[in-house]
């Protein structure tokens, strides 16, 4: 092969090299114009939520270090709520049985 086709290949792949190097440059600048509005608006937000006062209210502490009575009775109260939707899901069962048995009967 003659040097000019040698000469043609190497210009040839520097102009490529230098093309993806400036296209990869250019992605990454704009990707990081998109990550600073990003991080400013997720700034904006987490200040919005620093600004709110605290409540006064001591939260409560942990079930396991108050008394037995206190846990029975959360859990005496929370079957009775699931006894109650239990319940009401059973009930509206046989208020639908009872609509269609009266659709197919007419």
């Amino acid at each position: 092969m003659p040097w000019w086709i040698w000469l043609v290949l190497v210009v040839f792949m520097l102009v490529m090299l230098i093309a993806g190097l400036a296209y990869a440059a250019l992605h990454l600048w704009r990707a990081f114009g998109k990550v600073s509005r990003i991080g400013a608006v997720i700034g904006e937000h987490v200040a919005a939520f620093q600004d709110t006062a605290p409540s006064e209210e001591q939260p409560e502490p942990p079930l396991f270090t108050q008394p037995l009575s206190v846990a029975s009775e959360r859990y005496s109260q929370a079957h009775a709520e699931v006894i109650r939707r239990r319940e009401a899901k059973r009930s509206r069962h046989v208020e639908a049985w009872a609509r269609w048995r009266r659709f197919n009967n007419d």
